[in-house]
């Protein structure tokens, strides 16, 4: 995970991705397209959002891996969720995500709606840093056949299907047995994913910053059942018994694969990240305490820059 500035050429277009049915996402989006547009910026829109917004001066795209291809960014409006919905986008062509928070959290985002005039002045002079964000890879096979391959920017999550039983998994890491449990599920989860669904899970909040991966059991039957962090380069495998029930994997909770007795899951950390957009040199820490709303009042440190 790198941080670098982004070039001051004026963009030619962005991608634009808004969740439509969240208030109030349309007048938003709305506003951020006429800020660009007076400045010469294409907005492209992918073509049912375009039908679903009624913003003139916007190009309908087909949603699919090339609408943003030839872009500056990929801007989204809308929560976490939508995010990742534009970091599959972003990533396929390369450029860097942009996120305005209309979610509850909004871990992955940017900027709030108020701070709208400023996001459109950044984008339209190319003011911004980049970050780059590690992702994750996965292969499933079974006896040796690859079934299914993905990728995810928070976590990839192996889950029971059938409520009344337990999933029966084993654990290996670099090739190597580590644990077996009886359980709900497994999540592997990148740094960025530690504050989603691992986190509520038990996992711990990991640093941006740091490369590695996590490994957070979901409600395991076992002594040694707790989270663990391993090395970047690390291969976590998760493999399904062959007498337990069938599975489902989850990527990013977006994207789903069946999971027959006997699969392997491999995870590994992808050469491909996600690049961020970063208006602000704004700490983490600092990031952590506002979304979560952690009690830090009557603090007599240094208050920073």
């Amino acid at each position: 995970m790198t941080d670098q500035t982004a070039g001051r050429a004026e963009p030619r277009a962005v991608l634009l991705v808004t969740h439509t049915g969240r208030e109030p996402a349309p007048s938003v989006a709305a506003d951020l397209v006429g800020r660009l547009r007076a400045a010469d910026v294409q907005v492209r829109v992918p073509v049912e959002e375009a039908a679903d917004l009624g913003v003139a001066g916007v190009t309908p795209v087909s949603p699919d891996e090339r609408a943003a291809d030839g872009c500056s960014l990929v801007v989204v409006i809308g929560g976490d969720g939508t995010i990742l919905r534009g970091a599959e986008l972003a990533r396929h062509a390369g450029v860097p995500l942009l996120g305005v928070n209309l979610g509850r959290v909004g871990f992955l985002a940017e900027a709030e709606p108020s701070d709208l005039a400023a996001v459109a002045d950044h984008i339209i002079r190319g003011d911004f840093s980049v970050e780059e964000r590690l992702a994750i890879d996965v292969v499933v096979s079974l006896d040796g056949t690859v079934l299914h391959h993905d990728w995810a920017l928070n976590e990839i999550s192996v889950e029971k299907v059938a409520r009344e039983r337990m999933l029966e998994v084993e654990l290996e890491v670099d090739r190597r047995p580590l644990s077996r449990w009886g359980c709900d599920g497994v999540v592997v989860a990148t740094p960025t994913g530690s504050t989603a669904y691992a986190f509520s899970a038990g996992g711990p909040v990991v640093w941006p910053e740091v490369a590695a991966m996590l490994v957070v059991p979901l409600s395991a039957h076992a002594l040694f059942a707790r989270p663990i962090v391993v090395a970047p380069n690390a291969i976590i495998s998760v493999g399904l018994r062959p007498d337990t029930q069938r599975g489902v994997l989850w990527a990013d909770g977006r994207r789903t694969a069946e999971l027959p007795p006997g699969a392997l899951i491999e995870v590994r950390a992808s050469r491909q990240p996600v690049a961020f957009a970063r208006l602000h040199q704004t700490p983490f820490s600092e990031r952590l305490v506002a979304k979560f709303a952690l009690p830090v009042q009557g603090w007599r440190g240094d208050p920073g820059p």
